[in-house]
């Protein structure tokens, strides 16, 4: 007998391109079926059978104080009761501006889009239009939403998928995009030689969450920094991952590197559609309707965007909040490794801030593309249905991170680590 999720999921492909609004949900990877969720309370979620899972995935990060968090819920409903949209400033959008300025002191301006691809699109064009240059810099692995640019050599969904980078791109726009191996400084300075009178920006990732969780070496981001200033060339950081989640201030609070523009979303919309770039005061003027770079959106800084977002932040920076959720995050992985070990299954694992990465390998590091390429696919594949079947949800892809919200408790620990001795045992 089928289970409501099969049911709906047929139904689903009779709608929808592949029966999902996002590629990634549709568990092409894995195999099997998506899971259709219809609840969610705290770090647990509920299927349309009823059964409920430890939740790793937290709609793929934005949901750092956990589902359906009382506060978040309060201030979505109060804001909608006053309505949903006005296509007018409202007091929301400075106040969300100025706490984020407050955990971000990078970021001098601010301005609010719909997604982290729009933040990053935009920077992209706020870069060139800045510099007077056309070429982007960005490194293998890291993927940056589905912009033609950037869909190079990208993470995430497309390494999931298994599908080239950028069909449907023409070479002309691709050709401006240069690649280099993460963590490698040395290519970053070769390309330099070659094009730094060219390159606009670098684009990175300060902790990559699109080929699982690889943060990045201590002196790379530094070098950066310097390669940069010494270039005229801009560094952004996409911490549409990392930000908020590898430390309350992001990556770059995290590594002490300050960049000259910042790429933000999924968190700071606590669950809505959200996103944001800021940075330097002299580049983001640049910005219309200061400067001649034209960016806008219809609904950029929804007040119930920004409402959720406030929720979420002001919670989330409460005193010890994210150093708990960090303290549980440590005591996750520490435990998978446990379990692993006395398994004899070659595994490794990552963590920054509430972020956190599976491996399934016998290499001591794990720092590029290149070696989470070289992981134990079908491994994780056996891995991920054991958990899914134990009531552990995990992202459907060996290339996505983990996350941990501040509602992951004893219980869930419990329940995470008993479902991961048993099936590391069947490994």
């Amino acid at each position: 007998m089928a289970n409501r999720s099969e049911t709906l999921f047929a139904e689903a492909q009779r709608h929808l391109v592949g029966g999902v609004n996002s590629a990634v949900r549709a568990f092409r990877s894995v195999g099997g079926t998506p899971v259709f969720m219809r609840r969610g309370a705290g770090a647990w979620i509920e299927d349309e059978d009823g059964k409920q899972y430890v939740d790793y995935v937290l709609s793929y990060g934005p949901l750092a104080i956990g589902h359906a968090h009382p506060e978040v819920v309060e201030a979505i409903s109060q804001t909608a009761a006053n309505g949903t949209s006005f296509g007018a400033p409202t007091v929301l959008e400075t106040e969300l501006a100025v706490l984020v300025r407050e955990l971000m002191p990078s970021i001098e301006r601010i301005r609010m889009v719909n997604s982290g691809t729009e933040a990053c699109l935009s920077a992209v064009r706020l870069a060139r239009g800045y510099t007077g240059r056309d070429r982007i810099l960005k490194f293998r692995g890291n993927y940056h939403g589905h912009v033609d640019a950037l869909l190079v050599e990208a993470g995430s969904g497309v390494l999931t998928l298994g599908i080239p980078g950028s069909p449907g791109v023409p070479a002309a726009v691709t050709e401006m995009t240069l690649t280099a191996p993460y963590n490698d400084l040395e290519a970053v300075r070769s390309l330099f030689a070659d094009y730094g009178d060219t390159i606009a920006a670098v684009l990175v990732e300060p902790v990559s969450g699109n080929m699982n969780c690889v943060p990045a070496r201590p002196d790379f981001l530094a070098g950066l920094r310097q390669i940069c200033d010494d270039s005229g060339a801009l560094l952004v950081f996409d911490e549409v991952m990392s930000g908020f989640r590898a430390a309350l201030g992001g990556a770059q609070a995290l590594y002490g590197v300050k960049p000259d523009l910042t790429c933000l979303g999924k968190v700071i919309g606590g669950g809505l559609p959200v996103g944001a770039l800021g940075g330097r005061a002299e580049v983001m003027e640049h910005l219309a309707p200061s400067g001649p770079v034209y960016q806008a959106g219809t609904l950029s800084g929804n007040p119930l965007a920004m409402a959720s977002g406030l929720a979420t932040l002001r919670n989330l920076s409460q005193p010890d909040v994210h150093a708990r959720a960090e303290a549980w995050t440590r005591r996750l992985v520490a435990g998978l490794r446990e379990r692993a070990d006395a398994a004899g299954v070659p595994f490794a694992t990552h963590q920054a801030g509430t972020m956190f990465g599976l491996f399934f390998t016998h290499a001591d590091t794990v720092e590029r593309f290149e070696d989470v390429a070289g992981c134990d696919a079908e491994r994780f594949v056996r891995f991920f249905h054991g958990m899914l079947e134990a009531g552990v949800y995990l992202a459907p892809s060996a290339f996505e991170a983990g996350f941990v919200s501040t509602a992951h408790d004893e219980a869930a620990l419990s329940h995470t680590l008993d479902a991961a001795e048993r099936v590391f045992s069947h490994l």
